[in-house]
């Protein structure tokens, strides 16, 4: 039988929609109390891999989602079974390769996706150069009147940034590191079973390949800090729930040099309680009483840039009726919307004595029965 894939939500003790927050505390737990300083012996230490593994794959969401589609093919396998295909590898042992699965669907660009294919020579060029700091991406929630009218705002972003206290080398000012006895001073290990391995960055020393013999009070030893950065946003007129809006170099910086990565901001409207909008026109609801919809009136009307528009309601207007008032709608770029009025006839719940004699005199000077 072919070997089964191992199933990293059970490695790390998390639900399959545990969210990442929960992912990262349950491997932060596990790495320490698995961690080969704290315990040594190889059972420990393959506990360790197998955590590092699992949470390399879940941490990431698109790495999970594919991981996940992957879960759910049945009788799919990581190893080579009995009767499967050899690989061309350089490992020349027969393991597991990508092109085995070149059949089956896509599923060869799936695992590339989640592991690194790259040979050796070329990551440990990589990690010698500079390298592209990593893409945010950010929501931010903005009112309906400025997604329409568009303006600037202020916001917020947390950003890992390298600290500034040891420089990014996670150890205290004037102290040295050690070789990182995990990864013996290469900066990654090898995850998998059977003919089936990839290199992933080294948990123990965050690929530095050392080890700080006193770690940096700012970082904890990790090189890096979460903080918050602030930025001014301009919002563009007429922008619509889920639009983005790319900031270049505004992202995490680059390591050894490299260039920052990009501030990718998703807008979220939030609703307006006399407002809504379809497209780039503009709906409102008024309520209007009976005598106002029978013999005719003159309303003002609110609109989206603080005016009001005068608004004369026909005689006879039906309950539902939509009034079109054009130009003062959403404006984006040459093209503007229009505001639809729809008139809510109120009829009262109500009546005095007088009001309804008088009620009964219509009803009967017009032939209607009541």
């Amino acid at each position: 039988m072919a070997t089964r894939t191992k199933d990293y939500y059970k490695t790390l003790g998390v639900s399959e929609k545990a969210s990442q927050a929960e992912i990262k505390s349950a491997y932060r737990t596990l790495a320490k109390k698995y961690h080969p300083d704290a315990r040594p012996g190889p059972k420990a230490r393959g506990r360790f891999k197998g955590i590092g593994e699992a949470y390399t794959v879940l941490s990431d969401p698109e790495k999970r989602k594919h991981y996940d589609q992957m879960r759910r093919i049945p009788n799919l396998g990581f190893g080579r079974g009995r009767g499967a295909p050899r690989s061309s590898g350089s490992d020349g042992g027969g393991g597991f390769s990508f092109e085995d699965l070149e059949g089956f669907g896509g599923l060869g660009d799936i695992f590339s996706s989640i592991f690194d294919r790259r040979p050796k020579a070329a990551a440990q060029e990589t990690k010698k150069g500079p390298a592209k700091g990593r893409s945010i991406e950010y929501s931010v929630e903005i009112s309906f009147l400025t997604a329409a009218k568009g303006g600037k705002i202020s916001i917020d972003v947390p950003i890992t940034e390298e600290c500034a206290t040891c420089e990014g080398s996670g150890a205290s000012p004037g102290t040295e590191a050690k070789k990182c006895s995990e990864c013996k001073g290469t900066g990654s290990i090898s995850f998998g079973q059977g003919g089936f391995a990839v290199n992933r960055p080294c948990p123990a020393c965050f690929g530095r390949g050392e080890i700080p013999e006193s770690p940096c009070k700012a970082c904890s030893g990790s090189g890096t800090v979460r903080q918050n950065r602030r930025f001014k946003i301009t919002v563009p007129k007429g922008v619509e729930a889920g639009s983005k809006v790319r900031l270049s170099g505004k992202g995490e910086r680059g390591s050894r040099g490299g260039k920052p990565g990009d501030l990718i901001i998703t807008f979220k409207v939030r609703p307006h309680s006399f407002f809504r909008r379809e497209g780039l026109d503009v709906h409102v609801t008024i309520s209007v009483n009976l005598v106002q919809a029978t013999l005719g009136s003159k309303m003002a009307v609110k609109t989206i840039f603080g005016k009001k528009v005068h608004l004369r309601i026909p005689p006879g207007t039906q309950s539902g009726t939509k009034l079109r008032v054009r130009g003062h709608g959403i404006q984006k770029g040459e093209r503007v919307g229009d505001q639809i009025v729809e008139v809510d006839v109120a009829i009262p719940e109500t009546l005095t004595d007088e009001q309804r004699r008088a009620m009964e005199e219509f009803a009967s000077s017009s032939g209607m029965k009541h």
